[in-house]
């Protein structure tokens, strides 16, 4: 027997889809309206992101550009995957439900992970990351979560039966969803706590991206404490557990791209300010050297005279010379052995006739 199509659906559609266009469930217009307008969004972004990678003048900023671009990619599955979530719960939908939830976020969450470890290290003075660096790090930190959802996907369904996501009781089916995602809360907090550290720096230009960091997991945090909450309130109608659902993705998709990817993007093109950098001599300066007297650079002072020049006045003291000051050398005393040397002999100039003849 099959049911009659609501009204904006077409007589043939099939009923899973019907919440795409019934218009007396609104919230799935409405829902799949901002998830088709953050997707378009984030493939927009994509673009100008490769757009702006000959423009970046700040190599530190460009190292992290693959893995915001990664980052753009973990939103746009954000996006499309609440689709799933407005479709009804059948063989289909359920994988794709618990698998992709939980390595989407991780894979987002892994990336500002990657990116606040950066940026604790530059707002401290220290060299930036490689790009290469900071992309394995983002997904290796997301790598975890694949692992988990796939052991996890493999053991329920028993190899081959995509339908026990539907036959699983509602709260059993809330509760898996929700113990599957806990590596995603514990990214979310270490995520956060790392972006907490990098107000703690001398060099302010590099707080400004850790405070997009920062808010963004903020609001990630609420969204995620707000949706478990109603997804796991016993007396709240399971018929509302995919709008929670749905609705989260869309409300955090869209907090990563105005907290985190259009802030940044503002700061892109910016060009390299040498105050966010620690002086490119200061490791090879000396920090220990003691001083005879006075303060640094006192050699360059015309007030710098020498208590004992000062008094004398000696003639050869210059005033803008280093504190080495030109002193008479006595000669040096000579300590050699003397050799003996023979007398001339009177009968050098003899030829053998006398003088006169």
């Amino acid at each position: 027997m099959t049911t009659a199509a609501p009204n904006g659906c077409r007589s043939n559609l099939d009923s899973r889809y019907h919440r795409l266009c019934d218009t007396a469930e609104s919230w799935g217009i409405i829902l799949e309206t901002f998830a088709a307008l953050g997707a378009v969004t984030s493939v927009a972004l994509m673009l100008v992101l490769v757009a702006l990678i000959c423009k970046v003048q700040d190599s530190s900023r460009r190292k992290t550009l693959p893995t915001q671009f990664l980052f753009l990619l973990g939103v746009l599955g954000v996006f499309g995957l609440t689709f799933a979530f407005i479709i009804k719960l059948d063989g289909g939908t359920g994988p794709t439900r618990f698998f992709l939830f939980g390595v989407l976020f991780a894979l987002c969450f892994s990336c500002l992970l990657a990116h606040a470890f950066n940026l604790t290290k530059l707002v401290r003075g220290r060299k930036s990351l490689s790009w290469l660096v900071i992309l394995g790090l983002a997904l290796g930190f997301s790598l975890v979560q694949d692992v988990i959802a796939v052991e996890y996907i493999v053991l329920t369904m028993n190899r081959t039966n995509v339908h026990v996501f539907s036959e699983l009781s509602v709260p059993r089916r809330n509760e898996d969803f929700v113990m599957l995602l806990i590596y995603v809360l514990f990214l979310m907090l270490l995520t956060f706590l790392t972006s907490f550290f990098i107000f703690c720096g001398s060099f302010a230009g590099w707080k400004r991206h850790g405070a997009h960091i920062f808010f963004t997991m903020i609001l990630s945090i609420a969204v995620w404490v707000a949706w478990i909450t109603l997804l796991l309130i016993s007396a709240l109608d399971s018929m509302w557990d995919d709008t929670i659902l749905s609705t989260a993705l869309v409300v955090n998709g869209w907090v990563f791209l105005l907290f985190y990817v259009l802030p940044e993007f503002l700061l892109l093109p910016k060009q390299r300010n040498p105050m966010d950098y620690p002086v490119e001599d200061a490791f090879c300066k000396p920090q220990h050297m003691k001083q005879s007297y006075g303060a640094e650079n006192r050699a360059y002072s015309q007030e710098e005279i020498s208590p004992g020049l000062e008094e004398t006045g000696d003639a050869q003291y210059a005033p803008y010379s280093t504190h080495f000051q030109l002193q008479n050398r006595t000669p040096k005393k000579d300590f050699s052995i003397p050799r003996a040397q023979a007398q001339p002999s009177p009968y050098n100039n003899y030829e053998g006739r006398k003088e006169g003849s």
